[in-house]
């Protein structure tokens, strides 16, 4: 069966960029396990914030505190391996364009416009379908992208 995707860049091996509906899949499983790291980490804030880390007073540095900690979730993963639970599920890899590890800044870097991305009705993420390489807009502005994993024989 021929393989319809778009390679990365040419003259690499024959890794290719996921499709839309295997990053949007991916996100969905992350997305679900990221809630469950922001509950636990609202719980760890409720004995030093009388069981209230949402009042008026703090409201901006819990949000704060959350992007912190969602930031701590993407990029841990992203640096050490490349895959999140949700990447690993749909056999995706987060690495720099030339397929080496991220680095904590490019993670960085990659959690912001993704973010940006996102706020913007989702066109950062729509790009890869106008982008001959499939690259989102966070994958171009941290010189990192997705790749698929090859199949083990």
């Amino acid at each position: 069966m021929p393989n319809h995707s778009k390679t990365i860049k040419s003259g690499q091996e024959a890794s290719s960029a996921p499709g839309f509906l295997r990053r949007l899949a991916a996100q969905i499983y992350d997305i679900f396990l990221l809630v469950a790291v922001l509950f636990l980490a609202t719980a760890l804030l409720l004995p030093f914030t009388d069981g209230d880390p949402v009042s008026e007073q703090r409201l901006l540095i819990y949000q704060i505190y959350l992007a912190f900690i969602s930031f701590l979730f993407y990029g841990w993963f992203w640096t050490h391996g490349g895959q999140t639970l949700g990447l690993r599920a749909w056999k995706i890899k987060v690495l720099t364009l030339n397929q080496k590890p991220i680095s904590w800044k490019q993670a960085l870097l990659r959690f912001i416009t993704a973010i940006i991305s996102l706020a913007f009705l989702g066109l950062g993420f729509l790009w890869i379908f106008m982008n001959k390489n499939r690259y989102s807009w966070h994958d171009y502005l941290s010189k990192t992208a997705l790749f698929s994993e090859a199949p083990k024989k």
